[in-house]
């Protein structure tokens, strides 16, 4: 029964890293007139040009940051929720500012 438990467990956390590890494609769209500098975890560090779109292909649970007077902030984690949707990074940092009361 021991042995059984032990190889449940195993394959219950292979099977975690496996969906946790699945590629999510999605695109950040600037529409402001300001280059967007971004950090990307594990992947880049992105400066959005002004009125572009990006595509971005990176695994779930990977985290956005932004910036606001040098020190930075969590925009958003990849989640399987974000393939193939159009990511408005300007007004989703102006959200953000505003929850954490940056503004």
């Amino acid at each position: 029964m021991q042995i059984f438990r032990m190889l449940l467990l195993g394959a219950l956390l292979l099977l975690a890293a496996a969906v946790s590890a699945q590629p999510v494609s999605f695109e950040l769209r600037n529409n402001s007139l300001q280059s967007i500098p971004l950090v990307i975890t594990g992947v880049m560090n992105p400066n959005l040009s002004p009125m572009s779109n990006s595509g971005v292909t990176t695994e779930t649970g990977t985290t956005i940051f932004f910036f606001h007077k040098r020190k930075r902030y969590l925009l958003l984690e990849v989640s399987p929720a974000l393939e193939g949707k159009r990511i408005v990074v300007d007004e989703l940092i102006r959200d953000r500012k505003r929850e954490l009361g940056l503004n």
